[in-house]
């Protein structure tokens, strides 16, 4: 694990080594417009006069509670303004036109997006009507040629939605619903292909892509989505969707909240009967602490929480007796600071930490209480950020993170001793060694029978739940995880507009530097895993009989002087960025030209240079860090080309074409050539457990990268229009096509002559077999070889309609997405059990015969979802009280049958493993709707006070669909589902509010 000063004293080296890049970046910067990487939008529009002429010198100042100092612009020759880098929140604009007379009106800035506020000097401040912002609920960023969504903290308060960043999801259209814990949902690339992040900090799981860490809602203020359409702005390299938000600061008054929710036992809905999975009583509980205000007015504001999620259930009794109480509970603390030392100065400081402890997670039905094991993890992000308008057409953005998050599979019983090497077996105290499973007693009467069970009867009498059969299992889990991962960044931007006649250039610059890290640990609890042969086997080399055997992390053992032999397996990835991006306004037409430029450097462990080593350079150095790849700058182009025209004042179309050259690998680990110390050894002793001899495990190795690869890349076309029909409704619509090509996966050198390779496969190595042979002649490593797999692709189309209606009390978001994802690498389907960090670039896809890309793979992607409708809104009642509501439909599931005979195969579950018979997706599980609903009342005590009753009840109709098809052939459950949707459910709340 990588030690807090470690890691600050790596931050300022690294901050040191960039501080060249950035100070070239500064300068390529200088002529750059309004950067939404920051947590920020902008307010802009057109002043003109009765006559529709424009009207340049009008002073535009906009003021906010969440804006300590207020910000203004003037209009240019063409009546353009724009005021940049406001927090989001509610706004008043006023105008201050040259005879002094002044308008006001009301404006909401979103997040990452630009509000269009266009005034008319002719009008009175009575015929000044108060703006409906497009998207106050999830609407697209009009006129910008990009499928760009906000929500609200407002709306997100008023519909069923749950606790966790996690379920912010389903409230994004064309987005699969999708209930997994860890993998994320498909839009238009795989689940691992998303990223999230959470106040502008990128928390997607380093290498994995994965939302594995633990963001929740509490203090969410809104919400920003770009599905597609990406200018070159905000640094997106996403082959998926990125999702971001804002935390909630303080304001010029002092605010308060404090509220307890609670799902008990009793209020949720039984697992159905037919699924077979057991049921657990659970209690679940949710608590909020806020406070924000003030510390020196219109200057200073401080907002700070506090957020407790419990999980707790009684388990039920197994073979052994009582079992622990499940207990899983997290204290998560959060503060900012907001500082305005001038009116064009602004400050950001944040910090959130987060501790959480599970214990009882799980035992066996046969396992003793002790084999229990838990975790632990935490979860600490630190942000410093600002921002610098310098003039109305110039300003300047940074912003530096620091993400950690240190995860750890712990037993509940751990023991207080670290195996060595030649070091005996304490046979009296069995149930203090490891996890051991204790065998059945022979039912055989030949003579080593009758020695075996004479050996296992003491045995089996101290510790077996039977005396009379055997069995069970006694001791501590076997293995401790720690693995913990890692995000630095910086970035930097500078604003500026040129207005040339009727022509604007509103130019953005901006660098971004990015390292992720992943510190990976996995030992053994004692001897770890320990099997009880009784003499029935021998050991591998000496022949000696085996009566106790150890399986052990090879990272566990010490020296016979007590020294670590095995480091930690620490693996990173350093990337750098440009961006360049002109949007060119010309009247009712904006054209949008951008360029992001990205590098990419992967280092493993375990090689050092060696001029002696003529064809690699290297040899062998367990520990050491080495420069593994490098995707150049060249191979890393992304152009980013829109048009929009708004052919009048409430309608646009928009045409876009971006391209994406996803950030995420697992190939800093997958192919690090210290993953061979990893492997498992096993212990071998005789029957007093005296040491006999030990051996290796296999494990996989590092690999080499096949010359010439291309990096991944995605695509993408996007044709749409938007209509304001009213003031009350507004719909969109558009169509979408991405295709992906140039994936990357290891896979064994010599795959592609395979006998059932295609002829349009190349039938020859990845690396030439004399070349292959030299190298690992020279380092060792693996047989396989990472490449680019020929002809890997993926496609996706998408058309889809949404519409936004708000009528007095009324609220209203529906989107109807029609969509086909196929191809023949997927991504999301390359385990028997997806829902999980899975390696990039290292699957188990083309590993062997049968699991090529052309065994049958082409078809119908696992995160495929034909048709998906969401409505969503919210109904305000005149006695204080507000029901809400949420519906989902969407298809199935698709997926394919999976028998290891037809590439002839013996019959297993294990060699069924993503080996399709038959076309990919060809079958598909059953469709899934759900309804969720809520309740909230208010009751005011005075002007300052409420308190707040709340009722959210999920899936009403408790609609339970089965997915995760089981597909494996020689599965006695081939055909059932894996997985269900959650039963109904019911929360209840209350909140006090002091405002």
């Amino acid at each position: 694990m990588m030690q807090p000063q470690k890691l600050l004293r790596n931050s300022i080296s690294n901050f040191r080594a960039v501080s060249a890049q950035v100070i070239f970046a500064l300068g390529l910067a200088f002529f750059a417009s309004s950067a939404f990487a920051q947590q920020t939008g902008d307010i802009s529009g057109y002043v003109t006069d009765g006559s529709g002429n424009a009207l340049a010198g009008v002073t535009v100042e906009a003021s906010s509670n969440v804006l300590p100092q207020n910000r203004s612009s003037v209009s240019a020759t063409n009546g353009r303004y724009r005021i940049r880098l406001l927090p989001p929140g509610d706004y008043e604009v006023t105008f201050t036109f040259n005879d002094g007379s002044t308008l006001v009106r009301p404006a909401a800035v979103l997040l990452q997006q630009d509000t269009k506020l266009d005034i008319d000097f002719g009008m009175t401040q009575a015929q000044v009507e108060e703006i409906v912002v497009t998207g106050q609920q999830l609407a697209a960023d009009a006129g910008q040629g990009s499928l760009k969504n906000a929500i609200s903290a407002d709306t997100i308060d008023s519909i069923p939605v749950g606790q966790e960043y996690r379920d912010l999801m389903k409230l994004i259209p064309g987005v699969q619903y999708s209930e997994l814990e860890v993998r994320g949902p498909s839009a238009g690339g795989s689940g691992q292909d998303n990223v999230y992040q959470f106040d502008g900090v990128d928390v997607s799981m380093p290498l994995f892509g994965v939302l594995g860490s633990e963001p929740s809602s509490h203090d969410i203020a809104q919400v920003s989505v770009v599905r597609g359409g990406a200018k070159a702005v905000g640094f997106n390299r996403s082959g998926g969707f990125t999702m971001n938000t804002v935390s909630k600061s303080g304001t010029d008054e002092f605010k308060a909240e404090a509220s307890y929710q609670l799902q008990s036992a009793g209020m949720t809905g039984s697992q159905d009967k037919d699924t077979g999975s057991l049921v657990y009583d659970e209690d679940r509980s949710w608590t909020v602490l806020s406070l924000g205000g003030p510390i020196l007015q219109d200057r200073l504001y401080f907002y700070t929480s506090y957020y407790r999620p419990e999980r707790t259930r009684s388990n039920i009794s197994n073979a052994y007796g009582s079992v622990g109480d499940y207990d899983n509970t997290r204290d998560e603390f959060f503060g900012k600071l907001t500082f305005a030392p001038t009116d064009n100065i602004l400050l950001d400081a944040s910090y959130r930490t987060s501790d959480r402890e599970e214990k009882n997670a799980s035992v066996g039905a046969l396992e003793s209480p002790t084999a229990s094991v838990g975790s632990k993890a935490t979860q600490d992000v630190l942000i410093l950020e600002g921002s610098w308008v310098a003039s109305d057409n110039t300003s300047v953005n940074f912003k530096y993170t620091n993400y950690e998050n240190l995860n750890s599979s712990r037993p509940d019983t751990l023991f207080d001793f670290i195996p060595q090497q030649g070091g005996s077996l304490d046979v009296a105290n069995l149930d203090q060694m490891g996890y051991v499973d204790i065998p059945l007693y022979s039912t055989g009467t030949a003579p080593e029978d009758i020695a075996f069970n004479t050996f296992l009867m003491p045995i089996v009498d101290a510790y077996s739940y039977d005396p009379v059969t055997g069995g069970g299992a006694v001791g501590g889990y076997s293995q401790i995880d720690d693995q913990d991962f890692f995000r630095e960044s910086f970035e930097i931007g500078v604003d500026h507009t040129i207005y040339s006649g009727n022509v604007t250039h509103d130019l953005h610059a901006g660098y971004q530097w990015m390292e992720v890290a992943e510190d990976l640990a996995r030992r053994s609890n004692g001897w770890g895993y320990i099997e009880i042969p009784g003499g029935r086997a021998n050991s591998p080399i000496l022949g000696d009989p085996v009566f106790y055997q150890a399986r052990v992390q090879q990272q566990s053992l010490l020296s016979d002087s007590g020294q670590e032999l095995i480091p930690s397996i620490y693996s990173r990835s350093v990337s750098e960025s440009i961006e360049i991006n002109d949007e060119i306004s010309m009247g009712d037409w904006t054209y949008n030209v951008g360029f992001l430029f990205s590098n990419d450097v992967l280092y493993g462990q375990g090689l050092a240079p060696n001029a002696n080593n003529p064809v690699t350079g290297l040899e062998q150095s367990p520990g050491t860090p080495y420069k593994m790849y490098e995707v150049d700058w060249k191979d890393m182009i992304q152009p980013r080309f829109g048009v929009n025209w708004d052919y009048s004042d409430t309608g646009a179309v928009y045409a876009n074409y971006a391209r994406y050259n996803p950030a995420a690998s697992s190939l800093a680990r997958a192919a690090s050539w210290d993953r061979n110390l990893r492997s498992r050894i096993d212990v071998y002793f005789d029957a007093n457990g005296d040491f006999i001899e030990s051996a290796p495990v296999d494990s996989s190795s590092g690999k080499w990268f096949q010359a010439g690869i291309e990096p991944r890349h995605t695509d993408e076309f996007l044709v749409g229009t938007v209509k304001e029909m009213s003031d009350e409704l507004t719909v969109s619509g558009h169509v979408r096509y991405r295709k992906s090509v140039n994936f990357w996966e290891d896979t064994w050198n010599s795959s592609r002559t395979y006998d059932n390779a295609p002829s349009d496969i190349p039938n020859e190595s990845y690396i030439p077999d004399a070349e292959f042979a030299a190298i690992r002649g020279e380092i060792g490593g693996s047989s396989y070889v990472i490449a680019q797999l020929d002809n890997a692709y993926t496609k996706y189309y998408e058309a889809s309609l949404e519409a936004d209606w708000a009528h007095d009390a009324w609220m209203l978001h529906g989107s109807y997405t029609w969509s086909h994802y196929y191809g023949n690498f997927d991504q999301d389907n390359t385990s028997s059990f997806n829902d999980g960090a899975l390696f990039i670039g290292s699957s188990n896809l083309a590993d062997g015969y049968g699991r090529q890309l052309w065994d049958n793979k082409d078809g119908n992607l696992k995160g495929d979802r034909r048709h998906m409708l969401k409505l969503y809104g919210s109904y305000q009642f005149a006695w204080e009280g507000r029901a809400g509501a949420y519906l989902v439909y969407q298809s199935g599931e698709p997926w394919e049958t999976w028998d290891g005979t037809v590439y002839g195969y013996t019959p297993s579950t294990g060699n069924d493993l993503i080996r399709y018979a038959e076309p990919a997706g060809v079958r598909t599980s059953p469709s899934h709707w759900q309804m969720d609903l809520n309740y909230t009342h208010n009751f005011a005590i005075g002007d300052k006070q409420n308190i707040q009753l709340r009722a959210d009840i999920f899936n009403v109709f408790d609609n339970q669909t089965g997915y995760n098809i089981d597909p494996r052939a020689s599965s006695g459950e081939y055909g059932d589902p894996r997985s269900f949707y959650r039963p109904r459910r019911i929360q209840l709340a209350i909140k006090y509010q002091f405002n």
